[in-house]
């Protein structure tokens, strides 16, 4: 019996990265998968194919995540298309890095609104659903600069933390109906993203994480996959760091 035989899960901004990843895995493992992304482009669509090559059912839909009108007409959708839904991953975001005195106010409300509100808005979507069904699991992607900051990245290192007190609310909020939330707080994973810096920063800092190495997409989903399923019927409220212990 697969791990999540049946389930529905929601998982946004998952065309490529952790997203995908998490997507990739919870279709292995049986669940008909929903997914966002800002467009639907060749690599949407490459995705989309090969999360139905599990045998599930798969729905792409391109929606911004920061808007909350968007947020519950996708919610809507799902549940109308897909009969319920179980699983939602809040895993849309982008960074806008700088320093705080060079920072504008546009750099610090776009990673708000899109890593923070976003996640409002589909909590907000999927309350009454999962409340119905007395079950369900919400995962919010945090990081581990939410929890220890990070210079350069104070818009990005408050909307991670931000995440982390909205996990442990809504935690309590819903608990008593059944509904578990939980945030993952990953460190340094390989992405594209990690992909495009020098050899020598990424061997750097590699030798200041105590398994000695950056972690995997898959590492990430791995975690995920155990928040989604019921081996993890009695965690809520709890974040669970990706990092290979480079934050302790």
């Amino acid at each position: 019996m697969k791990l999540l035989e049946g389930k529905v899960a929601l998982i946004t901004g998952a065309a490529r990265g952790i997203g995908k990843a998490i997507a990739v895995k919870y279709a292995s493992q049986g669940a008909n998968i929903a997914f966002t992304d800002l467009v639907i482009d060749d690599n949407t669509e490459a995705t989309k194919k090969e999360l139905e090559s599990y045998g599930v059912k798969v729905i792409a839909i391109a929606s911004n995540a920061a808007s909350f009108e968007e947020a519950h007409k996708v919610v809507e959708d799902v549940v109308k298309e897909l009969g319920k839904l179980d699983i939602l991953v809040n895993n849309a975001g982008i960074t806008k890095d700088g320093l705080m005195m060079r920072m504008s106010e546009q750099q610090w409300d776009m990673v708000i609104n899109i890593n923070l509100k976003s996640a409002f808005n589909y909590i907000h979507a999927v309350t009454p659903v999962m409340m119905r069904q007395k079950a369900g699991s919400i995962i919010n992607m945090s990081s581990v600069v939410g929890v220890g900051g990070n210079a350069g990245q104070a818009n990005y290192s408050a909307s991670k933390a931000g995440m982390i007190g909205l996990t442990k609310s809504i935690a309590q909020e819903l608990g008593s109906r059944g509904v578990r939330s939980n945030a993952v707080a990953p460190g340094f994973i390989l992405t594209d993203m990690t992909d495009k810096l020098p050899d020598e920063v990424k061997k750097l800092w590699a030798e200041q994480i105590p398994l000695r190495r950056g972690g995997s997409a898959e590492d990430v989903a791995n975690v995920c996959l155990f928040l989604a399923s019921e081996l993890s019927s009695y965690v809520t409220g709890q974040v669970i760091s990706v990092c290979g212990g480079m934050k302790m």
